[in-house]
């Protein structure tokens, strides 16, 4: 993967058309995105646009999805990396919103020559997609949180959790072109930018220490998101993360 490198390219091509009209705006804007949040997080390129997209899918950012994934891509994004984070933010935000943003990599692919067709990353079938769900489902959230679930489900409702280990985790989580360490921080990228979920925020600070990574790597995506989802949505991932990943005194 890509060192965090300068990105000039990002800022021009997100904000030049503004240089003229409204240069102030630009001018604190720019540095803000594209020079102090960059050199306050760790994130390699590759892995900051990433979740960068995630999270434009999430608010519903259309247009500067398709400018950043230019970007994206020019930094060394793979086709098939870009398929997977619209992927796996379906399972979050819906394909209401998620089946624009597959059209827009579709049609950024093809007018960079590549096929939008890509090779398949599913390890599971119809078969076997409920239980390899729910045995990733237990790897990431915790055996013991799985079990509940499915005890504490009223019959009525128990629909819910074979969805959620069948479709979310075994459809999704299962599949390859992202790693788990990877899914689970997109996941909270998603989560956070799309507001309302702190509960899940929550679970997800959990799932992320599960599968490894660490609180450093949550604020660095808390940092790389703020300027695409601003202040509020950030400071309430930021609770979620004081409360179930606190500082170590």
């Amino acid at each position: 993967m890509t060192t965090n490198q300068p990105t000039n390219a990002e800022h021009d091509a997100l904000l030049g058309a503004f240089s003229t009209t409204d240069p102030e705006f630009v001018e604190r804007i720019g540095a803000f995105t594209f020079t102090e949040t960059v050199a306050e997080s760790a994130l390699d390129a590759t892995d900051r646009l990433q979740y960068q997209l995630g999270a434009l899918i999430a608010v519903g950012a259309v247009e500067p999805f398709r400018v950043l994934l230019d970007a994206a891509l020019d930094a060394g994004v793979s086709p098939i990396a870009v398929k997977e984070v619209v992927y796996q933010a379906g399972a979050y935000v819906g394909i209401g919103r998620s089946l624009g943003f597959l059209a827009a990599v579709n049609e950024v692919l093809t007018a960079r020559g590549t096929a939008p067709r890509l090779r398949s990353q599913a390890t599971t079938t119809p078969a076997d997609r409920t239980e390899r769900g729910i045995a990733t489902q237990r790897e990431i959230v915790g055996g013991d949180t799985v079990d509940a679930m499915y005890a504490n489900a009223p019959s009525d409702a128990a629909r819910f959790q074979r969805f959620l280990s069948a479709n979310c985790f075994g459809d999704y989580y299962t599949r390859t072109g992202l790693d788990v360490r990877q899914r689970e921080l997109l996941t909270f990228a998603v989560l956070v930018a799309l507001g309302g979920a702190d509960g899940q925020v929550a679970a997800h600070v959990t799932a992320n220490q599960n599968v490894g990574n660490t609180r450093a790597e949550m604020l660095d995506v808390l940092t790389a998101l703020l300027p695409y989802i601003g202040y509020p949505r950030t400071l309430n991932g930021l609770a979620a993360v004081e409360k179930g990943a606190p500082a170590v005194a």
